[in-house]
């Protein structure tokens, strides 16, 4: 999960900080040193970490904070902006005319993920309306056109290639294609290195003199780090980039590149990768991204995944069946649309002081066990749980490769939350104080 160190950092600092109460000034420079470790562990670049200490510290000494009621509140406030202004004003997306065939160079070393997200940013624009096609000007790497294929036929976008020929004919003729076919974004996949070298540059020069990109994407690798941003600013010396897609930040728990970049390069993080299936990417919100990293959730971001994944009639259904009992086949079709949304780890960061949960809080592996359990189960018994005797828990744990208890906590949990269901339709709303059921354990 991106920044899982650091928010966890951070929010050591800042409950030290609420503690106190009143705020002098050595309180607040003890606690930025403490930020600025954090910053430093979580492989922010030098420079740009001490900035912005700087600028939080300058405001954080002055009477905005220092004669204010609630201190720490306002401290938090204040690297809560900073930290949003590090990243940048706002989400900045990628700008196509309304009118022709609109060109997007995707360039990075080797390993990136490069390839994979140029379907992505397809797929993407696919589902706004645009007619997008990939072009296949990575020549050099093995398996690198029919790759870009696979991907693309899972973005279900046309993908133009002509196989081991000159990167920068190709990018030619896909662009007169994507124009005779309607298209109105070409998004152009171009080769990798392992490291910035000429030959590189000079390629992905010959392309941009020889098509009209409008917008050239550099992808990066969070999970290198430092290196990272040190690729980005290689990259935007030498060819020009208009903006930065951050691949793998689900799985970078410090997320350094993602604070530095803009302040080394002054390119903007336009997307972030969040996963390895097709739809798992989005735009870079810079303000909902502070809001994550300090533990206070990102509500919006929650809902728009929500609203995407989740399908109306299904969720206007389980509504209904709510509220007269539900079965096992419809426990199934919600783990499913769970594991759409992302996974309740990702989803937990999203939520205000989920981030600071520990990872046994929720057992992902449960889920996974609970299914292979209904999956067991005959559609008979999915549909009536009561009839499952002990012969049948055997046969159910033998065929899920659980245990009869693993079976039972299942059928203890279903049970507890239709009746649970069912006493909030009588009370018309969930009363004051209300728990979940324990064993609603045995599922998550």
């Amino acid at each position: 999960m991106a920044f899982e160190s650091l928010t966890a950092r951070l929010n050591g600092i800042f409950s030290k900080l609420k503690n106190r109460g009143k705020l002098n000034e050595q309180d607040i420079k003890a606690a930025m040193r403490e930020v600025r470790l954090a910053l430093l562990e979580a492989d922010v670049n030098y420079k740009v970490a001490k900035d912005l200490i700087a600028s939080i510290s300058e405001r954080a000494v002055g009477a905005e904070v220092m004669e204010s009621l609630t201190p720490a509140q306002q401290v938090i406030k204040i690297v809560n902006e900073e930290l949003t202004r590090l990243m940048g004003a706002g989400a900045s997306e990628i700008k196509l005319d309304s009118k022709g065939v609109n060109v997007v160079m995707m360039c990075g070393l080797q390993g990136s993920g490069k390839t994979t997200h140029a379907a992505k940013l397809a797929k993407l624009f696919a589902g706004r309306g645009r007619r997008p096609m990939l072009a296949a000007c990575d020549v050099y790497r093995p398996a690198a056109i029919e790759q870009l294929k696979i991907v693309g036929a899972a973005a279900g976008v046309p993908v133009f290639d002509m196989g081991q020929g000159d990167p920068v004919e190709i990018a030619r003729r896909a662009y007169n294609e994507a124009r005779d076919r309607g298209c109105d974004l070409l998004i152009i996949d171009t080769a990798g290195r392992l490291q910035i070298d000429d030959q590189l540059m000079q390629e992905l020069q010959r392309i941009k003199e020889a098509v009209r990109v409008n917008e050239t994407l550099l992808v990066v690798d969070s999970m290198t780090g430092q290196e990272a941003v040190n690729v980005a600013e290689g990259f935007a010396g030498k060819v020009g980039i208009d903006g930065i897609i951050l691949t793998k930040l689900d799985g970078d728990t410090r997320g350094g590149a993602a604070l530095s970049v803009l302040a080394v390069t002054g390119k903007p993080i336009k997307y972030a990768g969040t996963g390895e299936k097709i739809d798992d990417i989005e735009v870079f919100h810079p303000e909902r991204m502070a809001s994550r990293i300090l533990g206070m959730g990102d509500v919006l971001s929650f809902i728009e995944k929500a609203e995407k994944a989740l399908d109306e009639k299904k969720a206007l259904e389980m509504t209904r069946k709510m509220r007269s009992g539900f079965d096992m086949n419809d426990l199934l079709d919600q783990f499913a649309q769970l594991s759409k949304m992302g996974g309740m780890q990702q989803l937990l960061s999203m939520l205000p002081g989920g981030a600071s949960l520990p990872p046994e809080a929720l057992d992902e592996k449960a889920f996974r066990r609970s299914e292979a359990m209904i999956l067991s189960m005959t559609p008979a018994e999915r549909e009536k749980p009561s009839i499952i005797t002990p012969p049948r828990k055997k046969r159910i744990a033998a065929g899920s490769g659980t245990s009869v208890e693993e079976v039972n906590r299942l059928l203890r949990s279903f049970e507890q939350m239709n009746k649970m269901f069912k006493q909030m339709n009588r009370k018309g709303k969930r009363r004051p104080g209300m728990q979940l059921p324990g064993g609603f354990k045995g599922i998550v």
